[in-house]
């Protein structure tokens, strides 16, 4: 069943875009949109598991600061909801950026940790959901691909997720405003000492990092975006 067709919405249109801004096959994106509550659903799944893997985090930290607990779960959350609007027909330019920003950066983080810490993560989780982290957040980061197709990334909409993520990643390392650091827990305590560093500082500069790259890509988007635009107009 063509379950967006259903709801009388026509796949969005696909922009020609360099490769390295817009990856996916065109034919993977189309089966993305044409399945888009399915998607929304899964997404929805994993926030509430996401939830309940934070539940230990949400009781050792004050209720003022659990809006900066969840970081996965709240990726997942805002492409459910800006694919959902999408299918719709109340597409918005900031939930897709916020969205884009959620998925790239936490989905890649997430491995990135769980390489850098993998003995220790690997003991506590064991082998299934250790595999299972590892490949969920990556897909992620494959999915938060497809939302070119219903945003050009406009700079307002960019500064907002520029704007929450920066001050999300403060939260998780650097400024708490109450409490300890909101950061995701590590297998291995704050201060233990990871080659010349720490592991606190490992994690945060995989998360600074994280935090730039969607960024580039955004702007890289629009970039290209306004570029095709300007061809097609001068053709």
């Amino acid at each position: 069943m063509d379950i967006v067709g259903a709801l009388g919405r026509d796949l969005p249109d696909r922009e020609s875009l360099p490769r390295w801004v817009a990856p996916l096959p065109k034919r993977l994106e189309d089966v993305a949109f044409r399945f888009a509550w399915v998607i929304v659903a899964i997404n929805l799944v994993g926030t509430a598991f996401g939830f309940w893997y934070y539940r230990f985090q949400f009781r050792a930290l004050p209720t003022e600061m659990w809006l900066f607990i969840p970081d996965s779960p709240g990726a997942t959350l805002l492409i459910a909801l800006a694919l959902g609007a999408w299918a719709l027909g109340r597409s918005s330019d900031t939930l897709a950026a916020l969205a884009f920003f959620g998925n790239v950066k936490l989905g890649l983080w997430t491995p990135y940790v769980l390489v850098v810490f993998w003995p220790e993560f690997l003991a506590v989780n064991g082998p299934a959901l250790y595999a299972f982290l590892l490949v969920s957040h990556l897909a992620m980061a494959v999915q938060a691909f497809v939302l070119h197709r219903i945003t050009d990334f406009p700079l307002r909409a960019v500064a907002i997720a520029t704007a929450w993520y920066t001050v999300d990643l403060l939260m998780d390392y650097f400024v708490p405003v109450i409490g300890d650091v909101t950061h995701t827990s590590l297998p291995y305590a704050d201060g233990a000492p990871w080659f010349t560093t720490t592991v606190l500082q490992v994690a945060a500069a995989g998360a600074v990092a994280l935090t730039v790259v969607p960024l580039f890509w955004t702007l890289g988007t629009r970039i290209a975006t306004l570029r095709g635009a300007a061809s097609d107009a001068a053709a």
